[in-house]
């Protein structure tokens, strides 16, 4: 396989997803209609419910929902060969993603924004309201984890990056000034904002500011003289993880506290540029390149480390494909600042489709950027995600002439920007479900500094106890799982419409049985598998027994909740779906 031929099969897959089906959809089935009141202009509050240009929102939209996932996933994945990650992430969009993203816009425009947990209750029953809830808190929890332990114990470690995602942060706090009170052009607001966070990134690589950093996090050389080294504090957290650990846990309660307008959507608007001219500019580096796989095999084995083909990879590539944290974006977020229902497949599939295309980006950098399968195990393979493609990314662009130290920089500074640009919005719907679910009977929790602390205190508690790998699957099947019950409920209200419900039933029922069927698998591995490890601890390189059990009964005890609230809506579900909603329309799909 070709790196161009795997650009021109997903550039054939947008053309024909997007450009046919997503359109012949969105005209026969929803049909939207500029006539009718969004709730952005409804119940504009400058908060939450905000109008957006339909450019700024596709922008907000699409660095809301392409976080790690369509980046670490693909990398990870790779290791069953790349013929199945591709077929997943291209077959995946263009059947479930685009629909789960774009229908989860117009439920929540239609139905005045309500959440999925109004939904839910409107839906399916009034129990399902919590049951739901409490899924999504946990479910966003692992999200923080995941994220959390990539951001804060990796990334920001790396002391050319903390300065340059300082920066962008705080220019595109002067995008939302800017837009909204200053009222500036949105291209004169555009190129000063992009080009003052390429001077931020450029200012963190010089050697003072690194010095800085190096301090901070008490970096000194290791015994073989060579190795900087970072002391421990406990656990297994040295200063520098936990100095990065805080400083993801700063940023994310002023992004999950303030308006939408002053954090959130301008500094995703802002991060959205820096992504894609990465994706641009490594697109232009393999057309001057033009690299093939090598000996990357299509196919290694059905069962690798992390578990078997069938369901572990579906949710390994957890958003390049499909993601329920779209679902809760689109819904909760997007839906609220939509201006007219004409721009909703625009921002909510167009977005999606451009996912896709990033994720067969990452899929790249690991299976051509390193020459080999082996290269790529070399380069740190699925253990280490974010330096194969950091590593990879500025191989691409060092083709047309970047430099690798300043690319592979602004790769790391990309990464931490995706991460960070999602889980500030993911502490601000935790605090949302934690106050829905919990609010009328613990007060406090319907503040949202309460709300937004204890979400972070979780946070700071996960990231510090379970190791990457462990969570990331177990956040996969959650994602997936989350994205089968949003298409769920958007089965529920197509029927209750009168319309054409084939297309999202079908997609729910797929993506249902395979995360269950996952979570399953790992809360099998946690009790049955690794914690008879603790028996033997030195043979099993178990270096503190106390915090392995901890990461593994915490991983099995969750996914078993998950799949138990998954279970009863389902239930509840089917009971909401015999009860003679009107026939499916026959509209033409």
């Amino acid at each position: 396989m070709n790196s161009i031929l795997a650009l021109v099969i997903g550039l054939a897959a947008i053309a024909v997803g997007y450009g046919f089906y997503a359109k012949r959809i969105n005209k026969n089935v929803l049909q939207p209609d500029d006539k009718k009141a969004t709730p952005a202009k409804m119940f504009m509050d400058g908060v939450d419910f905000t109008p957006a240009n339909r450019n700024v929102l596709f922008g907000y939209q699409f660095k809301s929902i392409a976080a790690l996932g369509p980046i670490l996933g693909p990398i990870i994945a790779v290791q069953w060969g790349w013929l199945p990650a591709l077929l997943w992430i291209i077959l995946g969009t263009f059947f479930i993603g685009w629909v789960q993203d774009y229908t989860s816009i117009m439920i929540g425009v239609r139905e005045e924004g309500k959440s999925f947990g109004a939904l839910s209750y409107q839906l399916i029953s009034p129990r399902s309201k919590i049951i739901l809830l409490t899924f999504i808190y946990f479910y966003l929890w692992l999200i923080m984890g995941a994220f959390g332990i990539t951001v804060g114990f990796t990334l920001l470690t790396i002391t050319a990056v903390p300065l340059g995602v300082i920066i962008v942060i705080l220019v595109g706090i002067l995008a939302g000034q800017m837009t909204y009170k200053w009222k500036q052009d949105i291209i004169l607001t555009s190129v000063i904002t992009v080009v003052l966070s390429f001077v931020g990134i450029w200012l963190s690589t010089l050697q003072p500011v690194r010095d800085f950093f190096s301090l901070l996090y008490g970096y000194h050389l290791a015994e073989d003289g060579k190795t900087l080294v970072s002391p421990t504090l406990f656990l297994t957290v040295t200063q520098a993880k936990f100095v990065g650990s805080l400083l993801v846990v700063i940023i994310c309660y002023f992004g999950a506290v303030l308006p939408i307008w002053r954090w959130a959507q301008p500094i995703n608007y802002v991060a959205f540029w820096i992504v894609l001219l990465g994706v641009l500019g490594g697109v232009v580096g393999l057309l001057i390149w033009r690299p093939g796989m090598g000996d990357f095999p299509a196919f290694t084995k059905w069962t690798i480390g992390i578990g078997p083909l069938w369901p572990i990879l579906f949710v390994t590539i957890a958003c390049g494909a499909i993601s329920g944290w779209h679902s809760l974006v689109s819904s909760s977020g997007t839906a609220r600042q939509l201006e007219k229902e004409t721009d909703a497949l625009y921002v909510g599939g167009g977005a999606m489709f451009l996912e896709m295309f990033f994720a067969i980006m990452a899929f790249l950098t690991a299976t051509v950027a390193f020459g080999s399968f082996q290269g790529y195990m070399d380069a740190g393979g699925g253990a280490a995600p974010a330096k194969v493609f950091s590593v990879g990314l500025a191989t691409f662009m060092n083709h047309w002439g970047l430099p690798m130290t300043l690319g592979t920089v602004y790769g790391s500074v990309f990464l931490t920007l995706m991460a960070l640009t999602i889980m500030y919005l993911v502490v601000r719907f935790m605090r949302v479900a934690s106050a829905e679910a919990l609010g009328d009977k613990i007060p406090a929790l319907k503040n949202v500094h309460v709300g937004t602390t204890v979400a972070l205190l979780f946070t700071l508690a996960l990231i510090w106890l379970v190791p990457f790998l462990r969570i990331w699957v177990v956040f996969g099947a959650a994602n997936q799982l989350m994205a089968s019950l949003a298409l769920l409920l958007v089965t529920l209200w197509l029927k209750s419409k009168g319309k054409n419900y084939q297309w999202t039933l079908w997609p729910f029922l797929f993506l249902f049985v395979t995360t269950i069927g996952a979570l399953l698998y790992k809360a099998y591995e946690s009790f049955f598998k690794n914690l008879p490890k603790i028996a033997d601890p030195v043979a099993n390189k178990i270096a503190n027994v106390g915090q392995f059990a901890t990461a593994e009964i915490v991983i099995g005890v969750v996914s078993l909740v998950l799949v138990v609230a998954a279970l009863l809506l389902a239930w509840d579900a089917l009971s909401a779906f015999r009860r003679g909603a009107p026939a499916p329309a026959k509209a033409k799909a």
